[in-house]
């Protein structure tokens, strides 16, 4: 994928139904499956990460380092407790902070907030025609090409070049 910069939208993969607390829960085990194949879809597309926010629940931070070894990502995520409760615009706010270095952002976090995140950033444009952002289940990306400063992302500033349900 050629373009200035990607934002990839990630919803963490399919969690175990209980624990302690809703902060605490891991993958199951078809999530952990589903984590590794979006990785090795990831590497497939030539998708890399310079930048990545992950939140602080078990199962994102899980996520993340299944999706991030398998792809053979390098990059030290920012593990960020906003992530948890924030809605899409409090993840716009995030991205805005990137290092213009970085061509490549990623975040892994949490419906409602990254679905509606996919939808806000989306131009209407993108060449994944079909693709229905309202609908995103777990282990499922979204590659937006954006030509803006992270500085100056805002809603509907970025075209939806990939979009991928991961299930192993």
């Amino acid at each position: 994928m050629d373009s200035n910069r990607q934002v990839v939208v990630v919803r963490h993969a399919k969690a175990e139904a209980f624990a302690p607390n809703d902060v605490d829960r891991v993958l199951a085990d078809s999530g952990r499956a589903d984590a590794r194949a979006l990785g090795r879809w990831f590497r497939e597309q030539g998708i890399d990460a310079d930048a990545a926010y992950v939140s602080y629940a078990a199962r994102t931070r899980e996520t993340w380092a299944l999706v991030a070894e398998a792809a053979r990502w390098e990059v030290e995520p920012e593990i960020d407790g906003g992530l948890y409760g924030t809605d899409e615009d409090g993840v716009l706010e995030l991205l805005r902070e990137t290092d213009d270095s970085a061509r490549t952002a990623v975040v892994v976090g949490h419906n409602p907030a990254i679905g509606l995140l996919a939808q806000l950033l989306d131009d209407g444009d993108g060449g994944a025609a079909g693709t229905d952002l309202a609908g995103f289940p777990t282990c499922t990306a979204a590659v937006f090409e954006v030509t803006c400063s992270w500085a100056d992302v805002a809603p509907m500033c970025a075209r939806l070049r990939a979009f991928h349900v991961a299930r192993a």
